[in-house]
């Protein structure tokens, strides 16, 4: 694993100051900016004629890049209306005006625009860098296998590539001690041999941004858990693999919780119904259990009244040095009350700020309001996953749940610096709702996202370095809040055009090519435009020699899902059982 130029910084209470490319010694830094500006459909001199110009000489144009790439001016506010960001911290350049959504950022020499654009004094120079809040989310990719073996084609919004890609292990390099070990490599992506590769696909690379905390630890070790959790009894959870599941997952989970761990259970249709108060798991499993297989479908979707509820538990039944989290379990086809994750999550704003309560949500169901779930997890300082069945139900309430319920990482936030000498145009691919804008990385009032021991994030970029690029081609830094001090740490990692230059396809690198993949699968099925895309056909034969290389039964089934993709666009009929997302944390 390449991990060219690490170095390791640690700041504690770092003011809000420059985001990551320092003006003064990185190339990828600029002079201090302005606040943010709104987003880039409103910016004032928006698309002016000199920034057309800029974007023509750029010889690819990429779609939904000024959404993707942390350029984006959009701040993003996980936590609710009632948290206050502070004002522009400085330092850092806004994303610029003249970058239109449906192109790429094209990055003009250091010196300003190329010439032949007009010279307006306030139109800014592209900037170099891209900001996102961390996710460890992989809902979107266990839904979207769901559909696939449902024989549909799942919706292009439900389809988010950051989810696809974290869904598989990637070998990076494990910290030491507390915090993240930053990664970064990368690999020219040629031509595809599906015909997918499109004109000039051999200038780009894709660059892979790593992300890890330490191993879990022995599940003697970690601190006790209070864990309420809120289970959706609608009459939509009747239908099979919904409730019925719910009740075994339960039931799993009761028999691996420590003796000093604590659970409650809330459960809610119309309205919300305290089952179970915190009650201490010693002494107490025959109950839980026999609670848990009381539970009955009943009528409508109230999750507003179910997490309201929840939190009051949560707060009630609070433990001092214990992690405290409330669990949804639900279809998130909310139907009663308020149905907007934003207008929910204020109502237990303060409850979840003042205690540190995290929302963990476990999807269910062949219809299943995924992208609903995922907006209440981030705001919730949480994170997704999807169960489909029994075997991935013990997957994530046996293998992961336990081991990785303590929080090792508050606001994550990723910001990567790209060096304007050798870059010419970059794209994030993924993470358009986790967006930050580049002057808010040190901001630690913008949240970021939360990160448990033994994660792994993956930041994939399409990157088109300038001919005869050497050097430098960027600077990753991740910043988070120490989850008992508060106090703000960094770690960062370089990567050269050396570490770049090396064939994708037929490398040594087999994990970086199963990340791609799967952001190529991701890619495809939102209709994306990535540079030397393969076609399904292609991917689906990459996925299944990945699997055979790697030994990795993950990457088989991502094989069978692009192969069930690829039927279902061609009007075939997949008669293949569907299988529940891995799921995995590498």
């Amino acid at each position: 694993m390449n991990q060219a130029g690490r170095r390791h910084e640690k700041r504690a209470g770092d003011p809000a100051g420059s985001p990551a490319g320092d003006p003064a010694g990185d190339p990828a830094g600029g002079p201090a900016r302005g606040p943010a500006r709104g987003p880039v459909g409103s910016r004032a001199g928006g698309r002016r004629a000199g920034a057309v110009a800029l974007l023509l000489a750029g010889a690819m144009a990429l779609s939904a890049c000024s959404a993707s790439d942390g350029g984006s001016s959009s701040t993003r506010d996980v936590s609710s209306g009632s948290r206050k960001g502070q004002s522009s911290t400085g330092g850092g350049q806004p994303a610029p005006d003249a970058v239109a959504p449906e192109t790429g950022r094209s990055a003009a020499p250091e010196g300003g625009a190329e010439s032949g654009a007009s010279a307006a004094p306030d139109v800014k120079a592209p900037d170099y860098l891209s900001t996102f809040a961390l996710d460890v989310d992989t809902a979107s990719y266990g839904y979207a296998r769901r559909t696939l073996g449902d024989g549909r084609l799942p919706a292009a919004e439900d389809v988010r590539p950051e989810e696809f890609v974290n869904s598989f292990r990637q070998g990076y390099e494990r910290p030491e001690g507390n915090g993240f070990s930053v990664n970064v490599d990368g690999a020219r992506i040629g031509s595809g041999t599906g015909g997918g590769g499109g004109t000039g696909a051999s200038d780009w690379s894709l660059l892979r941004v790593g992300l890890a905390t330490k191993a879990a630890p022995p599940a003697s070790e970690r601190p006790p858990a209070a864990l309420t959790f809120v289970v959706d009894i609608s009459g939509s959870m009747s239908e099979t693999g919904r409730l019925d599941l719910v009740r075994k997952s339960l039931t799993i989970l009761t028999d691996e919780l420590r003796d000093d761990d604590s659970l409650s259970l809330v459960t809610f249709s119309n309205e919300a119904e305290t089952r179970l108060p915190m009650t201490r798991v010693k002494g107490n499993r025959n109950r839980i259990k026999d609670v848990v297989a009381e539970m009955e479908p009943a009528q409508s979707t109230n999750v507003e009244a179910g997490i309201t509820r929840g939190y009051e538990e949560s707060v009630e039944g609070h433990r001092e040095g214990a992690t405290n989290r409330v669990v949804l379990l639900s279809d998130a086809l909310a139907n009663t009350g308020d149905t907007e994750a934003e207008g929910i999550l204020k109502k237990i704003d303060s409850a979840r700020r003042e205690y540190g309560i995290t929302l963990f949500g476990v999807g269910v169901g062949s219809d299943y309001g995924d992208a609903f779930m995922e907006q209440l997890t981030n705001k919730g300082d949480g994170n997704t996953t999807y169960v489909g069945d029994e075997t991935q139900a013990r997957k994530v309430f046996v293998d992961q749940l336990p081991a990785h319920l303590e929080i090792r990482a508050r606001d994550a936030k990723a910001q990567v610096a790209f060096d304007r000498k050798n870059v010419q145009q970059f794209r994030l691919i993924g993470y358009e709702n986790r967006k930050v804008a580049d002057e808010d990385f040190r901001d630690d009032s913008v949240d970021g996202g939360e990160v448990g021991p033994g994660h792994t994030v993956t930041a994939l970029y399409a990157v088109r370095l300038r001919e005869g690029a050497s050097g430098t081609v960027a600077r990753a830094t991740v910043r988070w809040l120490d989850p008992k001090t508060r106090k703000a740490q960094e770690e960062t990692g370089t990567v050269s055009t050396g570490a770049v230059d090396g064939t994708l396809w037929g490398g040594e690198n087999d994990r970086l090519q199963v990340a791609v993949v799967a952001a190529y699968f991701a890619d495809q099925l939102r209709g994306g435009d990535l540079p030397g895309a393969p076609r399904l056909g292609e991917l689906a034969s990459r996925a299944s020699g990945l699997a055979e290389s790697t030994g990795d039964s993950a990457v088989e089934k991502l094989a069978t899902a692009i192969g069930q993709a690829d039927r279902l666009r061609r009007g075939a009929v997949t008669d293949d059982e569907p299988e529940p997302s891995e799921g995995e944390i590498g």
